[in-house]
């Protein structure tokens, strides 16, 4: 992203979910080696995130800041709206508030906004020498105001601890200043947990790298999800709810790293239905939607987190499926899922198109966590399916316009207009654009999932289930 300002490798900001002492948080770290730390618009996004996450979890958040403010050729980009570098402050102050333990370690320049985040965070550390903060440098302030001063005294780490107050703790390098930080980590109470149910942990029998082997080197074979499943999951037990019934979707209980979940996961194979048809992998038919909403709400009934493994098409098309409900029965599993008061946590393992990107709870219905398999392509549909549909279009507006579309022309075309496509729906694409959270080696799956649910555990649940009006 950004290429024409020499790109901004991961946003200029770092972040991840880790442990302090013993005490699970979130660490934020700037790069200031990417334009000095300054804000893009994707920055801010990416710290909004981090901080959705530490809100919904109530997990505490470390700010390793070094920061050159907004970055100003985008500012219309990244300074006013909603979901912008101000909301960044406001959370700041709504956290505090909620009782989310925030601490800020000022280790370089921070300037102009980039000295608000750590001064609104409940306490501050400054590296000597080496850390500054103010409202404007040295140069801003001779061209403002006339004042010739050096940026060491006009915000170092002495003028803030010794003469405005403004910083808690100075440290004479980053290594007192890192340990101090542990120190601090250390002495946080317990904290109020949401209860979810964790036995002893058990490896799978089916071992974890056998995922490797299972997803196949095309999006046209067929393979068994419950292998995956069962590579995943504690003593690779997994207890199947209706099995017989709704095929394309497999739901069920089981145990990861010792934590119950309940899984919903998309089966790409051929499948027969209650009816004896033959229903495609990979789509939701409507008895599969219905049975997955039944599943959902049991879950929250149980307090179980729930697990999402996307392999999806989107949902079936046709007279048949429109005669059936088809629409009705989506509406209710989107129902069930959006309202999920459990920890929802989302694995795209490969296709994720269309509806059924919203239905296997993607990133708009706010999963706690959603990762990519480098196998996981995302968007409205397949780049064969989008280049043939736009393909149709063009060459119509082409014909319409009197030009002759030779076979040749129509292949460029298509050829084009596929490529395009093709990189849109890379999980890297995504990943960039923090559609996803990450995307991971398939076997750290359990830990990503274990690791989220101990996060989520240190958030009561605090409203009742409830899906509203669900036509039957």
């Amino acid at each position: 992203m950004y290429q024409e300002y020499g790109g901004c490798p991961s946003g200029g900001v770092v972040g991840m979910i880790g442990y302090v002492s013993g005490k699970q948080c979130i660490v934020v770290a700037n790069d200031a080696t990417v334009k000095a730390g300054a804000w893009f618009p994707i920055t801010g996004k990416k710290n909004l995130r981090f901080q959705e996450i530490s809100i919904e979890n109530k997990l505490p958040i470390i700010y390793l800041v070094d920061s050159a403010g907004v970055f100003l050729p985008m500012q219309d980009e990244i300074f006013p709206d909603k979901e912008h570098f101000g909301r960044i402050f406001r959370n700041n102050a709504i956290m505090s508030s909620m009782g989310i333990t925030q601490i800020a370690a000022i280790m370089g320049s921070c300037v102009a906004g980039g000295a608000y985040l750590p001064i609104m965070s409940d306490e501050s550390l400054i590296v000597d020498k080496t850390g500054s903060i103010f409202l404007a440098g040295s140069y801003l302030v001779k061209a403002a105001i006339g004042e010739d001063i050096d940026n060491e005294t006009l915000g170092g780490a002495t003028t803030h601890c010794e003469i405005s107050g403004v910083t808690d703790y100075k440290c004479k390098d980053d290594n007192d200043c890192l340990d101090r930080i542990r120190r601090m980590m250390d002495k946080i109470g317990d904290y109020q947990k949401a209860g979810f149910n964790r036995s002893k942990s058990k490896t799978p029998k089916q071992k974890i790298e056998d995922v490797y082997g299972i997803l196949p080197d095309s999006r046209e074979k067929q393979y068994e999800i419950k292998d995956i499943i069962k590579s995943i999951v504690d003593d690779s037990e997994f207890d199947e709810y209706k099995a017989a019934y709704g095929k394309t979707i497999v739901c069920g209980y089981a145990r990861i790293d010792g934590w119950a979940v309940g899984i919903v996961a998309n089966q790409r194979k051929v499948v027969k239905s209650k009816t004896g048809e033959m229903q495609f992998g990979g789509v939701i038919y409507s008895d599969s939607a219905d049975k997955s909403a039944r599943f959902i709400m049991n879950c929250n009934q149980k307090k179980i987190p729930l697990v999402f493994l996307q392999d999806v098409s989107g949902f079936m098309v046709g007279s048949r499926s429109e005669h059936a409900g088809i629409i009705k029965d989506g509406a209710k599993m989107v129902s069930a899922q959006a309202n999920s008061v459990v920890p929802k946590f989302t694995i795209i393992i490969g296709n994720s198109y269309g509806a059924g990107n919203y239905a296997m709870c993607g990133k708009a219905y706010d999963p706690r966590l959603i990762v990519a398999w480098p196998s996981a392509q995302l968007a409205v549909m397949s780049g064969a399916a989008a280049a043939k549909t736009l393909l149709q279009i063009e060459i119509a507006s082409l014909k319409g316009k009197g030009e002759k579309i030779t076979k040749e022309r129509e292949e460029e075309i298509y050829n084009k207009i596929k490529n395009k496509y093709d990189e849109q729906i890379s999980p890297y694409y995504a990943a960039a654009r923090l559609w996803t959270d990450a995307i991971i080696n398939p076997i750290d799956t359990r830990k990503w999932i274990s690791m989220g649910i101990e996060a989520a555990n240190h958030a009561p649940i605090e409203k009742p289930y409830n899906v509203g009006v669900i036509q039957t």
